[in-house]
């Protein structure tokens, strides 16, 4: 039977809370009264999550779906592994760790019901530290005012998708993107509602200051050419600058004479115009580098295997060398 709901969950080493996952998620969604599915991608673990999700898929077969990526590829391409195992209406993305309660589901799925075809989620009260929940809101007023894609709280994964947005997002084939603003692109009636926010269950975050940086990057980049745009009119004014300072030195040099009092100024402006020339250099490279993964062709990630209850009932693992 096709189920209404499919459930996309990435792994990647959680085996300390993946106990605490199963045994809230199952109930929440049995609870819902409807088909579901549960796909959970373990995306290059190291530690024993794949072990435990193929004991989770024998106790659960009629419902449990675990693909196997050959290596860590990250949790957005993790995610759209997921996309397209699915089978249901109604897609919900959920990170491992618990922050955001199961329980929370049905609140989406009901939204949708609603004629909604996105949900995004805003954490009620985040769990986060002082300078990242700071920092989140900062990129998050910077995002919106580049991209033009609103998004209360942009690093919430508890998203639900309708299925014309999840067909189009696996029509894409970009190496480098955020899904979310993805899909908001492609919603029709997008939303957002309240959730809560709860503690890691287990594990440690898997997002470092690097890794929040360069998803910001990915998102910023991936959807519009404002900062290459914002960067030739800081050229134009730094030009029209430097030359009126031109003209003061070289009129100051005829009515005054030779004089060294400024060196120093002129030093420290100097740098300052070196340091905007190698940002411009490195903004630019973020777009060249986009254009070259892209153009290169390679997968974005390689399924190893699926392990998935056939047709015939019997459980077995379906290898699979499928590439996105």
């Amino acid at each position: 039977m096709k189920p209404e709901l499919s459930v996309v969950i990435p792994i990647y080493n959680e085996e300390a809370g993946l106990a605490k996952l199963f045994a809230r998620l199952y109930p929440s969604l049995d609870a819902l009264g409807i088909a579901y599915e549960i796909i959970f991608i373990n995306d290059g673990s190291r530690d024993k999550s794949a072990a435990i999700l193929a004991e989770q898929f024998r106790e659960r077969p009629d419902v449990t779906r675990v693909v196997l990526l050959n290596g860590n590829y990250g949790q957005h391409m993790a995610i759209l592994a997921g996309f397209k195992a699915t089978r249901g209406d109604i897609t919900i993305t959920l990170d491992a760790d618990l922050q955001n309660p199961p329980e929370e589901i049905g609140n989406l799925v009901a939204k949708i019901r609603e004629g909604h075809d996105y949900v995004g989620s805003i954490r009620r009260e985040r769990r986060d530290t002082a300078w990242r929940t700071y920092a989140s809101r900062a990129m998050n007023r910077l995002r919106e005012r580049i991209t033009h894609i609103k998004m209360t709280d942009q690093g919430n994964m508890l998203r639900a998708y309708g299925r014309n947005v999840i067909d189009l997002i696996n029509q894409c084939n970009e190496v480098n993107t955020f899904i979310p603003a993805l899909a908001y692109t492609f919603a029709r009636t997008p939303t957002e509602i309240v959730v809560e926010h709860e503690e890691r269950a287990a594990g440690e975050s898997k997002y470092s200051l690097y890794s929040l940086i360069r998803l910001n990057f990915d998102l910023v980049t991936g959807f519009s050419l404002m900062p290459l745009q914002i960067f030739s009119l800081l050229g134009i004014v730094l030009s029209l600058v430097s030359a009126a300072l031109f003209v003061l030195l070289l009129v100051r040099r005829f009515v005054l004479g030779a004089e060294v009092q400024g060196v120093f100024t002129l030093f420290a402006f100097q740098f300052f115009l070196m340091g905007v020339l190698l940002f411009g250099v490195g903004l630019v490279g973020e777009y060249i580098g986009r254009i070259y993964q892209q153009v290169r062709g390679r997968p974005r990630y390689v399924v190893h295997a699926i392990l998935e209850q056939t047709s015939d009932q019997s459980v077995e693992p379906v290898p699979s060398r499928l590439k996105g």
